[in-house]
C-alpha cells in the first residue's frame, strides 16, 4: 500500500479535454476542462478525428496551468491517473500517451480508468458523499444504466438502454426541433416554456417488469408529432417539454424499482443528464417520499472532468494497482470486468 497520493488526472473519452489534481488529504486542489462544442457544431456531432486532434493541442497547456493554479511542480505527483476506456479511441490513446509518458518521466505509477467508473464516483467528491451500497442512475449521452454499487470495484448492472440511450434521445430529438448541437441541454431549457400534457409521448418499457430502457422509439414519435406542422417557438416548446417529461417519467420510475427490487434506499444519479434539473428535483421528491435519499454530483462534475477520474485513479492507486509500460486504451469496456478495490 503506498502512503498518501496526490495525483494528477486527464480526460479525454470524447469531446472534453480536462486535467485535475486530487490530494488524498487536501481534496481537490485544481482542475480545468476545455469543451469542443464549438469545434464540432458545425458538423452536428462530434468527429473523432478531430476530437484527438484537438486533445494534443489542449491537453498539455491544461496541465500547465492545473499545476500552476495548485501550486504544484511535478515532483510532488505521486501518481497519474488518465481515462482508458470506454470511449473514442483515437481520443482515449491520445490521453493515454501523454499520461504515461508523465509517469514514466517522473517516476511515479499510472493507471487507466473506467470512464463509467468516474462517474460512479464522482459524487464522492462532495462534502456529504454516499454510503454504500446504493443504486446508481448513470445517465448520459452513451449510457443508461441502473447499477447495484457495493464498493468501489464492486458493480453490478441491473438494467441497461437496449437502444438509445437517454441522452441520446435528447440530442436526437433536439435536432428534430431544428436546435443546434449539442441538442440535450437547449432541449431542456426550451422544455421550461412548453405546456405540460400539450404532447403525451411514450414512456417505454414501463408497463412490463424489469429495469432495461428503451429510447429509440421516442425520436420516432416526435417525428410523427412534427409531421405537417410549422416549427413555431411554441410549438418546439411544447414538445420539448413532451419529450422531457417522458424520460424523466422513464428514469424516475425505473430508479424507483430498482431501489424496491434491491431493498437500498440510497440512490446515487451521475452522468451528463443527471445535470437536467428537472431530473434533479423530480427525483429527490419522488425518492423522499419513500424514506430514501438521493445523492448526485455537483453540476459540473455530471459531465465529463479530469476530477473524477482522479477519484477512482487514487482509489486503484493506493490499492497497489498500477499499469505497465504499455500505452492501452478500450473502445469497449465492461464495467463488470473491474476488480474489487478494498476500502
Amino acid at each position: 500500500m503506498l502512503s498518501l497520493m496526490r495525483v494528477l488526472a486527464l480526460e479525454s473519452s470524447c469531446d472534453e479535454s480536462a486535467v485535475a489534481i486530487l490530494d488524498e488529504e487536501a481534496g481537490l486542489l485544481a482542475h480545468e476542462l476545455f469543451s469542443q462544442v464549438d469545434l464540432h457544431r458545425a458538423y452536428g456531432g462530434v468527429v473523432p478525428e478531430l476530437a484527438s486532434r484537438d486533445h494534443v493541442r489542449r491537453l498539455l497547456p491544461l496541465i500547465r496551468t492545473v499545476l500552476d493554479k495548485a501550486s504544484i511542480a511535478p515532483a510532488e505527483i505521486q501518481g497519474v491517473a488518465y481515462t482508458a476506456g470506454p470511449g473514442l479511441i483515437g481520443a482515449l490513446l491520445t490521453g493515454a500517451a501523454l499520461a504515461r509518458s508523465l509517469a514514466f518521466a517522473w517516476g511515479v505509477p499510472s493507471i487507466g480508468v473506467h470512464h463509467l467508473e468516474g462517474h460512479l464516483l464522482a459524487p464522492l467528491l462532495e462534502p456529504d458523499p454516499p454510503p454504500f451500497p446504493h443504486v446508481a442512475l448513470l445517465v448520459s449521452g452513451g449510457h443508461t444504466l441502473l447499477i447495484e454499487v457495493s464498493g468501489i470495484g464492486r458493480y453490478r448492472t441491473l438494467g441497461a438502454s437496449r437502444d438509445d440511450a437517454a441522452g441520446e434521445a435528447f440530442d436526437k430529438t433536439a435536432k428534430l426541433l431544428g436546435l443546434p448541437y449539442p441538442g440535450g441541454p437547449q432541449l431542456a431549457e426550451l422544455a421550461a416554456h412548453g405546456r405540460a400534457g400539450a404532447f403525451t409521448f411514450p414512456r417505454p418499457m414501463l408497463d412490463r417488469p424489469g429495469l432495461e430502457f428503451s429510447f429509440s422509439g421516442l425520436k420516432t414519435a416526435v417525428l410523427h408529432a412534427l409531421a405537417g406542422r410549422t416549427l413555431s417557438a411554441a410549438l418546439r416548446a411544447d414538445v420539448a417539454r413532451g419529450v422531457e417529461d417522458a424520460i424523466v417519467d422513464t428514469l424516475i420510475a425505473k430508479a424507483l424499482r430498482a431501489l424496491e427490487d434491491t431493498d437500498l434506499a440510497v440512490l446515487v444519479v451521475s452522468g451528463g443528464v443527471s445535470a437536467n434539473r428537472t431530473l434533479r428535483t423530480r427525483l429527490a421528491a419522488a425518492v423522499g417520499a419513500r424514506g430514501a435519499r438521493v445523492y448526485y454530483p455537483r453540476i459540473e462534475f455530471s459531465t465529463d472532468n479530469a476530477a473524477m477520474i482522479a477519484v477512482a485513479g487514487l482509489a486503484r492507486l493506493k490499492a497497489g494497482e498500477h499499469d505497465t509500460l504499455a500505452i492501452a486504451a478500450r473502445a469497449q469496456w465492461p464495467l463488470e470486468s473491474l476488480a474489487p478495490v478494498s476500502t
